[in-house]
């Protein structure tokens, strides 16, 4: 006997996501259809020109704001941003630098130090261990 595999595929919004793009952006093609995993390898590796343009240009969603501006989802929110941002917006707010996004940019790189610092703790004592077990 032989078995068919089907197809994975999965909805415009989990492509969108997995491609870094804000779906209402994307073309109605894209939106309306399904997309399988060989045509998400395809745009990824050979992205077309409305791909291209709103990777560069946005709107972005918010994960890739965030991202950009070196800060959390959350803090984009406290920071009173919501909607998507294009590639000018995000940079103006750079130039500008309001007092939310240093504070939240801060909070990032406390986070992120923290998290190295508990993983370097992790990492020396399962050194400790695995070294005493060997004996």
């Amino acid at each position: 006997m032989k078995s068919q595999q089907s197809t994975q595929t999965m909805k415009p919004a989990t492509a969108a996501k997995k491609l870094g793009v804000y779906l209402p952006a994307t073309p109605a093609s894209f939106q309306e259809g399904v997309v399988s995993r060989a045509e998400l390898d395809e745009l990824q590796a050979n992205p077309p020109e409305w791909l291209r343009e709103l990777r560069d240009n946005g709107p972005h969603p918010r994960p890739v704001v965030a991202a950009k501006l070196g800060v959390s989802i959350a803090g984009l929110a406290r920071g009173g941003v919501t909607e998507p941002l294009t590639t000018e917006q995000i940079e103006a707010l750079k130039q500008e630098r309001p007092e939310w996004l240093e504070k939240e940019r801060a909070t990032q790189a406390e986070v992120r130090k923290e998290a190295a610092r508990l993983k370097n703790l992790k990492k020396d004592k399962e050194k400790e261990q695995g070294g005493t077990e060997r004996g």
